[in-house]
C-alpha cells in the first residue's frame, strides 16, 4: 500500500469514483468524457498499485469492495483539499472573499436562511451554498466532506466534530383545532395510542425521536402516512387527517394563525438542541471560520420563540367558564 501513497493520480481516483457513483464502465466513461478503455485502463492501474481488489462485479453492476471503499474515501479528501485550495488561491488573488457550504437538516430551513441573511450583511462578498436534507442525507453531506459547516441535532456517529450549541429545540404533538383533545389537559401519552400519526420518512431525525418517545413508553400507535415534507405533515392535520409529533419552530404560523393547536401532552414537549459543527479533520478556510464564529456566538437569536406561543395555543385551548 505505500507505493498507492506515492504514485497514486487524481484520474485514477476519479475513475473509482464516477464508477462508484453509477454502477458501471459506461456512465463512468460518460460522466468523466472518456472513452471506456480510458477508464478501464485507469481502474486496473489504481487496483494494481493498491495490490487489493477494488471493485466486485455483480449482477446487476459493478460496486466497491471494502478496500475500494476505503480508496474512495481517500479520493473524497483529496476532492475536498482540491476544493479548498481553489477557493484560498481565489482569495489571495483577490477573486472573491470565499466561499461556504452549510448543509442544514430540513427542520432548520425555517431560520437557517435567517442566519445566512444577517452573516452576509455582515460579509457581503462571501458566497453561501445552502443544502437541506434529512438527517441522514445531511450526515452522508459531512461524511464525504462536501459541508463546511452543518446545522442539525444530534451529530453524526463516526464522525470527530467541533461541535457548537445554538440552542434548545422544543418538539411537541399538534393537532387541528377541531380534535378532540384540542381543549383537553395534561393529557398522557398513553391516550394517544388509538390516535393516527402523521409522520417524516425514515431517515429524519423528528422520525427517530418519535420511534424513540413511543418506545420508551410502551406504546405503538398508529402510524397513517409517511410524508418527506414538514409542510405536508402540517396540511394533512390541519386537514384532519391525523397527528403529528412535529418541531415547534416548524409551526409557528400556524400556531399564530389559530390552524394548528398543541396538545397538552404530559411530559412533552421534548427539548432537543440545536448545534452547529463541522468536521475536526478539515480545514476551515477563513470565510467558513467566520461563519462558524458567528452562529455559535449569535445564532441563538434567529431560533423561532415558542415558549410564548406554547402557553397562548394551550390558554386559547381552554373552555370559558360560564
Amino acid at each position: 500500500m505505500a507505493k498507492l501513497f506515492r504514485t497514486v493520480s487524481i484520474r485514477q481516483l476519479r475513475a473509482l469514483a464516477a464508477l462508484a457513483g453509477s454502477g458501471s464502465i459506461t456512465a463512468a466513461a460518460n460522466k468523466l468524457h472518456l472513452t471506456q478503455p480510458a477508464v478501464t485502463l485507469q481502474l486496473r492501474n489504481l487496483q494494481a498499485l493498491a495490490g487489493l481488489p477494488l471493485i466486485q462485479r455483480q449482477s446487476d453492476g459493478m460496486t466497491l469492495t471494502d478496500a475500494g471503499a476505503e480508496v474512495l474515501a481517500l479520493c473524497e479528501r483529496i476532492e475536498a483539499a482540491i476544493a479548498a485550495c481553489e477557493t484560498s488561491l481565489d482569495m489571495i488573488a483577490g477573486k472573491t472573499a470565499g466561499r461556504i457550504s452549510i448543509g442544514a437538516v430540513s427542520t432548520a430551513k425555517y431560520f437557517v436562511p435567517f442566519m445566512i441573511s444577517a452573516f452576509q450583511k455582515l460579509h457581503p462578498k462571501i458566497d453561501v451554498k445552502l443544502s437541506i436534507g434529512n438527517r441522514e442525507e445531511v450526515s452522508n453531506a459531512l461524511k464525504g466532506y462536501e459541508l463546511d459547516i452543518a446545522i442539525m441535532g444530534r451529530p453524526p456517529v463516526g464522525i470527530d466534530m467541533d461541535v457548537h450549541l445554538i440552542g434548545d429545540h422544543p418538539h411537541v404533538i399538534i393537532a387541528s383545532t377541531a380534535h378532540r383533545l384540542a381543549r383537553k389537559h395534561r393529557i398522557e401519552l398513553g391516550a394517544l395510542a388509538q390516535e393516527t400519526f402523521l409522520t417524516r420518512e425514515p431517515g429524519s431525525g423528528t422520525r427517530s425521536l418519535m420511534e424513540q418517545l413511543f418506545e420508551s413508553a410502551g406504546i405503538r400507535p398508529t402510524i397513517g402516512m409517511e410524508m418527506s415534507s414538514n409542510e405536508t405533515i402540517k396540511q394533512a392535520v390541519i386537514a384532519g387527517l391525523g397527528i403529528a409529533l412535529l418541531s415547534a419552530h416548524t409551526v409557528a404560523t400556524e400556531l399564530d394563525e389559530r390552524r394548528l393547536v398543541i396538545l397538552d401532552v404530559v411530559g412533552l414537549p421534548v427539548v432537543r438542541q440545536w448545534f452547529v459543527l463541522s468536521r475536526k479533520d478539515k480545514v476551515l478556510l477563513p470565510p467558513a471560520r467566520a461563519m462558524l464564529d458567528f452562529l455559535s456566538a449569535k445564532g441563538a437569536q434567529f431560533l423561532p420563540r415558542t415558549q410564548g406561543r406554547m402557553r397562548l395555543t394551550r390558554t386559547s385551548a381552554r373552555p370559558k367558564r360560564a
